[in-house]
């Protein structure tokens, strides 16, 4: 089994130590689902929701959590982002796939700024159509790839 980096010899919290490692360009797409009624996508496609444009105020979370990620996550490195996207594409009637997509040269991954940035804009599309749409649910969070560092490029291959 692979050593837990996060804990010492004795098993106590650390963050880990990447002051040796080299800075490098690295990458990480995550994605999430939102699952909802024909008719709540509807008033998301046509920006006729009551709250406003859902998808740009999501966009707008998520790129703000991607840079937060350091200050939500116990002993996640701040890093200083390069570049955050968040992208949306309907891939049913009823459902939403969240893309973000994040960027550092730096010493250590950027896949949970990813990982953030998606959910907080799935969280961003629940939160603004809840009044309409009980039924709503976030799906699928998950790391679709990462490239730079050490541990090479990696794509979910499914």
């Amino acid at each position: 089994m692979t050593e837990l980096s996060h804990f010492d010899e004795r098993g106590a919290a650390r963050m880990v130590d990447t002051s040796a490692k080299a800075e490098t360009l690295r990458e990480a797409k995550a994605s999430a689902v939102v699952r909802m009624t024909a008719s709540t996508a509807s008033l998301i496609r046509d920006r006729t929701a009551a709250k406003g444009d859902v998808l740009e105020v999501a966009r707008l979370a998520g790129i703000m959590a991607a840079k937060r990620t350091g200050e939500l996550i116990p002993l996640c490195h701040p890093l200083p982002l390069t570049s955050a996207a968040v992208d949306f594409r309907f891939v049913a009637d009823d459902r939403l796939r969240i893309e973000a997509t994040v960027r550092v040269f730096g010493r250590t991954g950027v896949e949970m700024e990813a990982l953030t940035a998606a959910a907080i804009a799935a969280l961003t599309v629940y939160d603004m159509c809840k009044s309409v749409d009980r039924v709503m649910s976030v799906e699928q969070i998950r790391l679709e790839e990462k490239s730079g560092g050490r541990s090479g490029v990696f794509r979910r291959e499914d």
